[in-house]
């Protein structure tokens, strides 16, 4: 395959929503089309909101009405995946998609009735909407607000730059995860986070090496958790939220870090720090091949005599028949 140019978009949720997010998102078109990227990764609840700090009124052994409401509120924020025209926001990323030629990979919270997940889905420019991969494993407190994906989304698709998949922040972190992952085939792994810390930028990398595979993380950068509007109490002296035990509220409340990785573990882009912007970087999947010469993790690395990794696939829902 030819050589081709993979991006972060660095950005994170607008103080005034969803839908003035996906504003921000489509904006980046021409950015997007002058640096010539095949694929964009959006970082992890882009679309919808990640209320960091926030703790929905919940403590062990009960809940306060409050918190209902603010997880209503947050419910209206979140958004329906699939494909067709009653997903407007879907419908709006496939057109940049399409627009720009790149593939999109969007971080986001879903709506599936009353329950939410967060959800990152996989955009073709020329087959619109083709998948989505729900988080297995919200970490701590997010076990509140959503729920848990199931082995149907561990969703792997082709793109303009080759295969695609990945896994959402520190899901990213489970062994068995990423093996069924590797075993899929995936070329360039996606790895929509919040987690602005140096260490994980360690994570991802050990999966490019691991892997032996191209890694795209995209960070939100979120100045302040007030824009949110998840029950703020606020700094009057600087106007942002007062997040407990945060450093400072003068401290952004995700600072971003986006980066792109080789498979021999290499970042080659970023990390972009403190700001928004669309990070780029050109790739040969080629190396893939090469860096696989001595360490094949589904290959002549793996000991199949020794080793067997069951998954299960099928959707986990009820179903009611008559």
């Amino acid at each position: 395959m030819p050589k081709q140019v993979v991006a972060a978009l660095q950005v994170g949720t607008s103080p005034e929503g969803t839908q003035d997010t996906l504003k921000k998102i489509l904006s980046y078109e021409e950015e997007i089309k002058k640096s010539g990227a095949k694929l964009i990764v959006i970082p992890e609840a882009t679309l919808g909101g990640y209320p960091k700090g926030s703790t929905f009124g919940t403590y062990l052994g009960y809940r306060l009405q409050s918190g209902r409401e603010e997880f209503a509120r947050y419910h209206a924020q979140a958004i329906e995946v699939g494909a067709g025209d009653q997903y407007p926001e879907i419908n709006q990323l496939c057109g940049l998609s399409q627009r720009t030629g790149a593939a999109i990979c969007c971080g986001c919270i879903e709506r599936d009735g009353t329950t939410l997940y967060c959800t990152m889905v996989f955009i073709d420019p020329y087959a619109g909407y083709v998948g989505k991969h729900r988080k297995l494993m919200p970490t701590a407190t997010e076990r509140l607000i959503w729920g848990q994906g199931d082995g149907s989304t561990l969703t792997v698709v082709d793109s303009p730059v080759g295969k695609i998949g990945g896994a959402i922040c520190w899901e990213n972190m489970l062994p068995l995860l990423r093996q069924a992952m590797y075993a899929k085939g995936v070329q360039v792994w996606c790895a929509p986070t919040v987690d602005q810390r140096p260490i994980w930028r360690t994570v991802v990398q050990n999966i490019a090496y691991e892997g032996r595979l191209f890694v795209v993380s995209a960070v939100q950068f979120m100045p302040d958790a007030t824009t949110m509007g998840f029950g703020d109490i606020v700094d009057e002296s600087t106007g942002k939220r007062q997040l407990p035990g945060w450093p400072s509220s003068d401290d952004n409340c995700i600072n971003g870090g986006s980066v792109i990785i080789n498979p021999y573990g290499e970042i080659i882009a970023g990390p972009l720090i403190g700001k928004e912007g669309l990070l780029s970087a050109e790739i040969d999947t080629d190396m893939i091949v090469e860096a696989r010469y001595d360490f094949d993790p589904v290959g002549h690395y793996t000991r199949g005599d020794v080793f067997q990794l069951t998954v299960n696939e099928k959707a986990q829902d009820i179903k009611f028949t008559n």
